[in-house]
């Protein structure tokens, strides 16, 4: 419960509390902190990005949560939070993609598309009106030969990690990953650690049915998401 002096300061967007903070901002990043687990990983041969699902009944088809997005042929992205807000931004990306693509004839820069997006993030904490958006992405891509993954804020920073996690799991992700990453992995490697990072995330509740992979190849330049089997090889070789 907030002291009686502060209600007033979380009521609208626009308002600075006294001492600097938008608590609208803030509870978007709770939304976010209370998310599914979502990791991204740079190595030798491009980005990987992992998602945990998390099934929470039986009966749902694991098939219909989509956490994992193709923006571009050489871009994707993972999220956490509101899936509905997820989906938004999504969308938005995929048209300034192809807007990039008829004015100039060529793929979108993986940072330009990502400094957009957090534009447009930005602008729903600076006016009345409307909320944050409760839901961080991960943004991996290939520009110009190079491998890149940025991460999102609700306020719209914008970060760029060689290895990081969003959602309820990211302090166990960044600290098996402050101890582990290696920047010459391959994509093997990679795949291996960011589940490693996953089950300590879960606290060892991993299902494979509820896990979702990405990568974009340096060599193709292309994203891609992995086939189910493709999926159950590597969580197989990571439980033996």
């Amino acid at each position: 419960m907030q002291p009686q002096y502060q209600m007033g300061y979380d009521r609208a967007i626009t308002v600075f509390s006294p001492d600097g903070r938008l608590y609208q901002v803030e509870y978007a990043r709770e939304a976010v902190k209370r998310g599914t687990t979502a990791v991204g990983i740079k190595c030798s041969e491009g980005v990987v990005l992992i998602v945990d699902k998390r099934v929470t009944s039986r009966l749902l088809e694991p098939v219909s949560i989509e956490k994992i997005f193709k923006i571009d042929m050489h871009i994707g992205v993972a999220s956490s939070g509101l899936v509905g807000d997820a989906r938004s931004l999504v969308d938005r990306a995929r048209v300034e993609s192809q807007i990039n693509r008829v004015s100039y004839n060529e793929p979108i820069n993986v940072e330009i598309l990502a400094k957009k997006l957090c534009d447009h993030m930005q602008t729903y904490t600076q006016f009345g009106g409307a909320r944050p958006y409760g839901t961080a992405l991960l943004i991996a891509g290939v520009s110009d030969g190079e491998a890149r993954l940025f991460e999102t804020d609700p306020s719209g920073t914008l970060l760029e990690y060689k290895a990081t996690g969003i959602g309820t799991g990211r302090p166990a992700v960044i600290k098996t990953f402050e101890d582990e990453y290696q920047e010459d992995a391959d994509f093997s490697g990679a795949i291996r650690l960011g589940i490693k990072a996953l089950h300590a995330a879960t606290e060892g509740k991993l299902d494979v049915s509820a896990i979702e992979i990405g990568v974009v190849s340096i060599e193709t330049g292309e994203f891609r998401k992995m086939e189910k089997d493709e999926v159950k090889a590597y969580v197989d070789q990571f439980e033996e």
